[in-house]
């Protein structure tokens, strides 16, 4: 099953979270005409009145300064974009290669659409993300038992 690993660059900012925040911080993105892949938001833990926001890609002198002028930032999190041909079990697959290798995820993110799957993994350092991208590869190539 053909897969892609790539590192990316997700684009970051917190702020207060109530009605309306996700669209003012996407609105200049879309008008710069910034083709998004990745878009996060979420109350951040034990802080209800705060949220953080993640995009990807912002790419270019335009998106990048419309990402800026909402308070985006180029994030510190080593972190990889996996998109591939989805099948039962997978999921398990990659966190399993990446735990067996002793790997700590920061975060995931994970969709099926169709017959695709796409994963947002963030890692604590590049050390270990640069590792994973041969594990997780490993493991989406790997058939099924």
């Amino acid at each position: 099953m053909a897969v892609a690993v790539k590192r990316i660059t997700l684009w970051r900012c917190e702020a207060d979270n109530r009605p309306g925040v996700l669209a003012s911080t996407l609105e200049p993105l879309a008008q710069s005409k910034t083709d998004l892949k990745v878009v996060m938001g979420y109350r951040l833990p034990s802080q209800e009145a705060r949220a953080a926001i993640e995009v990807h890609p912002v790419t270019g002198k335009k998106a990048a300064a419309a990402a800026q002028a909402v308070g985006l930032r180029e994030s510190a999190i080593p972190t990889l974009l996996v998109e591939g041909d989805n099948r039962p079990g997978l999921g398990h697959a990659l966190a399993r290669a990446i735990a067996d290798a002793n790997v700590n995820l920061s975060f995931v993110l994970a969709q099926v659409v169709g017959r695709r799957y796409s994963a947002v993994l963030g890692f604590e350092n590049d050390a270990d993300a640069a590792r994973a991208v041969g594990l997780v590869r490993k493991a989406a190539a790997a058939k099924r038992r």
